[in-house]
């Protein structure tokens, strides 16, 4: 009979199975935080990499969409996440069944706890290659196992209460404390996602990060090697070049920047371990380290990005001010011989797109004065004007020439990023004074900037111009978004607000109406106002 129960049940040493494994998820996040060292990372990797086309692309727009209407943020990911929790939770809860049944088997109870914490522990280095979180998932699984073994031992009932039925309340009591400590030491090492403030301590903490107080992400003065403006002047520059329009955000997104990602867990990258190799079709292959990177001369540019998952008034969209090195002081030196290049992420992410496209790029380690932070790429990311979000690949450490085009992880999926990204203007804030009602958003259309921002009170029948932000300098390739906002006398009752762009080449935003797939989306944006 059964150490964990002597009722003539299975259950009990199910639930308690299940209970040791969430307990040892949670053990590997008290010990590993919110990286890949976490057990689950792993999982939500091969699923975002193996997950079907139609289904990822599913996840991505509609899912997504769903989500943000409820308050909730990259909703796809959510769900890719609990799959992922449930697939770890499982694995763990049949390796303890299979160690209570070798125990019971064995008759002592003391072999089904030190089997279950090394069985666990075992899968946790095998799934996530870290030892130190998987000690932590194998005592917590195995602690969980002691506790419903020691609340069945003695006599066979005890206040009415069964062996079986007191193993499953030990086992959740266990499982509660140990889900309480572990979310605490997990989250405590996360410190929100941030960079040490020193580059040799990047993969460390996860803390601090510096501020406007005249250090950049290199650790030097606040300031480009060009010996131009400081970042934190361009900053003050752009604050007061911005609108201050409720409810419209400024000319630099700060903390509000959009995050997309395949994976859940973001590379946790340490600037001493990094590299970027130039590979393929080239003459001279090069390799460049974080201190090499950092010691030549850096620019700070304004850029824009913005997903082509966005929907059409979406806020996936964002500018800041970015700290980094051309790519061409790389492409120069290596005698390149093909025309394409496929650029690779330390997290299996890839992208192809033409070189020529990389003559205006960035390889940038800073964001907003601060180094960039580790889920913007940390400690380098590319940075490509013109093209969607998705192009300019983060955690980078690879840039490979190819002699032909070839499909990037979304082109394979039947997305389309590589390209221009589409001309849009938002129409974010609505305002309503005594007398006239203010209307307000942000424009972008990529390298071509944006000339003119028109809109109609009267559902597209009429057309006045809007006022515009000044364009942010110095920009990359002319690639940054302008705000634009229109004051008018309201009508009576009921009117829609209708925008349009027209880019620096003097082509009007396109009116027809298409969702995000497979181009980005496209058309113009309307509201009812009352």
């Amino acid at each position: 009979m059964s150490h964990v129960s002597t009722d003539g049940s299975f259950a009990p040493a199910i639930v308690t199975a299940v209970f040791a494994g969430i307990a040892g998820i949670v053990g590997s996040y008290a010990l590993a935080g919110y990286t890949p060292s976490f057990v689950v990372a792993p999982i939500t990797a091969v699923l975002a990499q193996n997950v079907p086309a139609a289904l990822l692309t599913f996840a991505k727009g509609p899912l997504t969409q769903f989500g943000q209407a409820f308050g909730i943020e990259h909703l796809g990911q959510q769900v890719n996440l609990l799959l992922a929790l449930a697939i770890g939770t499982g694995l763990f809860a049949c390796l303890t069944l299979a160690a209570l049944a070798t125990g019971r088997q064995l008759g002592t109870a003391t072999l089904s706890i030190g089997l279950t914490g090394v069985l666990v522990a075992l899968a946790t280095v095998i799934v996530a290659g870290a030892i130190v979180p998987a000690l932590g998932a194998g005592v917590a699984s195995a602690l969980v196992v002691a506790i419903a073994i020691a609340t069945t031992t003695g006599t066979e009932r005890q206040a009415g209460v069964s062996t079986g039925r007191r193993s499953m309340l030990g086992s959740l009591a266990g499982t509660l404390g140990i889900g309480v400590l572990g979310y605490t030491l997990g989250s405590s090492g996360e410190a929100g996602d941030s960079v040490a403030a020193s580059t040799g301590a990047a993969g460390g903490s996860n803390t601090g990060g510096g501020g406007s107080d005249g250090t950049n992400a290199s650790g030097g003065a606040n300031a480009s090697s060009g010996g131009g403006p400081s970042a934190g002047q361009l900053l003050s520059k752009a604050e007061s070049a911005s609108f201050g329009i409720s409810g419209l955000e400024g000319l630099v997104s700060g903390e509000d920047f959009y995050e997309v990602d395949t994976a859940n867990v973001n590379p946790d990258v340490n600037a001493n371990d990094w590299s970027l190799s130039l590979t393929g079709a080239v003459g001279n292959e090069r390799t460049v380290d974080y201190d090499q990177l950092t010691s030549m001369a850096s620019e700070l540019r304004f850029m824009t990005l913005r997903c082509v998952s966005d929907p059409l008034n979406g806020d996936k969209m964002g500018n800041a001010l970015w700290e980094g090195v051309p790519v061409r002081k790389l492409l120069d030196t290596a005698n390149l011989q093909g025309k394409y290049v496929m650029a690779r992420s330390d997290d299996g992410y890839f992208e192809e797109f033409p070189v020529e496209a990389l003559t205006t790029g960035m390889l940038a380690y800073g964001k907003d004065g601060n180094p960039l932070p580790r889920k913007h790429g940390h400690p380098v990311r590319l940075l490509v004007p013109g093209h969607w979000g998705e192009i300019n690949v983060k955690w980078i450490d690879e840039l490979e020439i190819l002699n032909r085009p070839a499909k990037g992880f979304w082109e394979k999926r039947g997305w389309h990023g590589t390209g221009p990204a589409n001309t849009v203007a938002k129409l974010y804030a609505t305002n309503k004074g005594d007398d006239e009602i203010t209307v307000a958003g942000h424009a972008n259309a990529g390298t071509r900037g944006i000339r003119k921002v028109e809109v109609s009170t009267d559902g597209g029948s009429s057309w006045n111009e809007a006022r515009l932000s000044d364009v942010l300098e110095p920009n990359l390739g002319g690639d940054v978004w302008r705000q634009w906002a229109y004051s008018y006398e309201p009508p009576g009752g009921k009117h829609e607000v209708v925008v349009r762009a027209i880019d620096g080449s003097g082509t009007t935003q396109p009116k027809k109406n298409s969702g995000p797939y497979p181009r980005g989306a496209s058309g113009w944006v309307s509201k009812t106002v009352e």
